[in-house]
């Protein structure tokens, strides 16, 4: 399959400048093509993925990618999506940004010498002269066509500063420079991106006589309009462990809409696309499986193997696993992930049940629930117990007359449960 027909295939392709042209160009020559970020923050979000995927599928196909961070549009402020301004950083805040962001893109493309680039536009716009910069480039657009841009107008009610209606004007610059100096030809973005990208264009063409092309990505949008990579309390979803976890990051991914999963898992996994196709036809609870393959799959590839695993098992120990039995049929490693037990439980809350009150007959389970600080009283538990909402490790308890003895606690501990997500490691004190 071309790599053309791929991303098509994945649904990446939403906008471009040329369709044809751009086939002809991805599949026949080596293209040097660019992407761009810019270092708001000190870490990039589940949200700034779509591209990155992109990214990584071009360049194992072959392709150059330019990985552009926007030093100096960082201090601008991309207007595109935004209702107010942006805080404006300082020149040190950026430039440590950057560096974060070199550092986690790597985790997703090679950045050996010669199969990547990596450029901060900072270089090229730190010592511009403000009356060059009109004359040369600023005199090559209209006011009027900026005007009508999307990321302008829907900003003009609510205001936009002198400084921000700049932007798009540098980000056309950046196109410029890349293809004088790397020769790069082609630029991805997302689609609230198209305006400026389409300037890059048309600028590069007027000033050094090249024909140079851009495409766009959809944009991603979860169940509820949002835009893709937040929690369900509106938090983004970080690649950087100390604002997400990697076993929160993992159940982002895991607790996925099931009509969700097809688009997911071709955007943020390397799977075949006729794999995701059988996947996806899955239904519940079978398409639980292709949850936890894209959760695996998305943590592999941000966080590295050990990490996924890691998190797949834990996951797989407090919440069950999907096909422990690996049934369904995938060329996801995650098949090859032997059980442990112990995953992912050193962390939980834990409770200790004395010795004594587990020789003989044992305890019933019913004060264990309460010993354990699952339930208030005896009452509570057995309302639960009925209820079916009571586990240990992961069985549901049916007989209300259950006890507990130290034969229990044969793995060292057992895992009792109010509910899925009510969870103790009980010990015996």
């Amino acid at each position: 399959m071309s790599i053309y027909q791929e991303l098509h295939d994945r649904s990446f392709i939403y906008q471009e400048t040329d369709a044809e042209k751009t086939k002809k160009l991805l599949e026949n020559d080596k293209v040097t093509f660019y992407v761009g970020f810019d270092p708001t923050g000190s870490s990039l979000h589940v949200g700034h993925l779509l591209p990155i995927m992109a990214m990584r599928l071009l360049q194992q196909a072959g392709h150059v990618p330019v990985v552009l961070v926007g030093g100096a549009t960082a201090q601008v402020g991309d207007p595109s999506g935004k209702q107010s301004a942006r805080p404006i950083l300082t020149k040190d805040e950026v430039a440590a940004n950057a560096e974060s962001l070199k550092n986690q893109l790597a985790r997703f493309i090679s950045v050996k010498e010669g199969e990547a680039h990596f450029v901060n536009n900072i270089d090229w716009f730190k010592d511009m002269l403000y009356i060059d910069f009109l004359r040369d480039v600023g005199s090559r657009f209209s006011v009027n066509r900026m005007l009508s841009q999307e990321s302008v107008k829907g900003r003009l009610e609510a205001g936009l500063s002198f400084l921000e209606f700049n932007y798009s004007i540098l980000q056309a610059y950046d196109f410029y420079v890349l293809n004088r100096e790397l020769g790069c030809r082609m630029q991805f973005g997302g689609q609230d991106q198209w305006g400026n990208m389409v300037s890059g264009v048309e600028l590069t063409r007027r000033m050094s006589q090249q024909e140079v092309y851009c495409t766009t990505f959809p944009l991603l949008l979860d169940s509820n309009g949002q835009k893709f990579g937040k929690t369900a309390g509106g938090n983004n979803v970080w690649l950087d462990t100390n604002r997400t976890s990697v076993f929160d990051y993992y159940q982002f991914w895991r607790n996925s809409e099931d009509n969700e999963v097809k688009k997911l898992l071709c955007f943020f996994t390397n799977l075949p696309v006729s794999e995701i196709n059988e996947l996806s036809r899955l239904q519940a609870p079978e398409i639980n499986r292709a949850k936890e393959i894209l959760a695996y799959e998305a943590t592999k590839l941000a966080h590295g193997q050990e990490e996924a695993q890691k998190a797949f098992l834990a996951a797989g120990n407090k919440f069950g696993f999907a096909d422990a039995e690996c049934k369904i049929s995938t060329s996801s490693e995650i098949v090859n992930i032997k059980a442990d037990k112990n995953a992912g439980f050193e962390d939980l809350p834990t409770a200790k049940l004395p010795a004594a009150e587990l020789e003989g007959e044992g305890l019933w389970i019913v004060k264990a629930l309460v010993s354990a600080g699952l339930c208030g009283s005896n009452g509570d538990a057995r309302r639960l117990v009925k209820g079916g909402g009571a586990y240990i490790n992961d069985e549901r308890i049916s007989d209300m007359n259950m006890n507990l003895t130290k034969d229990s606690f044969s793995e060292g501990f057992i895992i009792l449960k109010a509910g899925k997500k009510n969870i103790k490691k009980v010990v015996i004190g």
